[in-house]
């Protein structure tokens, strides 16, 4: 399994780019989300990774967080989604956005993307209940900003396998102004020594 690629990043022709790892080119397809975050050529880059093994081919998708590949691994589960769709997805809406989507059912949000039809749409809505939590941001205080982090850290956690009792525990260690992605790596330092 190949779980991680650092290297400097050679090519880049949406959805797929080319990373160049100590002389060796892989080609990993990535959401758009994670396209327009990507540094220039021939600078380095880290991404979270899924191999796929078909029949077929090999196919290496990557993510520049792991809230992403956690929810494109969300996705796979679902009967009827293939790397593609789970991909089209996460290009067509960011994690915030699809998680309102399937707090508020909203089916429309979703067929609006490419390749998701009505019933996939309706699947998509009923499969992905309770598995995103929606951050709520009211009014932009920095209060509910941190709370609203330590909420994504928490539920980041609990999606990688811990317990609430853990994800809550790790998350009050943490500094109060870290932001998601850093209180997330944090957090499994924390909890890999726990």
């Amino acid at each position: 399994m190949i779980g991680r690629l650092s290297g400097i990043l050679l090519e880049k022709n949406p959805p797929q780019i080319v990373l160049d790892v100590q002389g060796v080119g892989y080609e990993v397809d990535v959401p758009m989300s994670t396209f327009y975050n990507l540094p220039g050529l021939n600078e380095k880059v880290v991404l979270h990774t899924q191999l796929i093994v078909r029949e077929d081919a090999h196919l290496l998708f990557g993510f520049l967080s792991q809230e992403e590949r956690v929810a494109f691994r969300q996705l796979l589960k679902i009967s009827g989604v293939g790397p593609k769709l789970a991909l089209s997805v996460l290009s067509g809406l960011s994690l915030s956005e699809l998680a309102q989507a399937v707090a508020n059912k909203e089916a429309g949000r979703l067929t609006k993307i490419p390749g998701v039809g009505k019933k996939t749409a309706e699947r998509l809505l009923l499969e992905l209940q309770g598995k995103f939590v929606v951050a709520a941001l009211a009014g932009g205080a920095s209060e509910s900003i941190t709370a609203s982090a330590d909420n994504d850290i928490v539920n980041a956690l609990i999606a990688l396998g811990y317990s609430e009792k853990e994800a809550d525990w790790a998350a009050k260690q943490l500094p109060k102004d870290v932001d998601v992605s850093g209180g997330i790596r944090q957090a499994l330092k924390l909890l890999s020594k726990a």
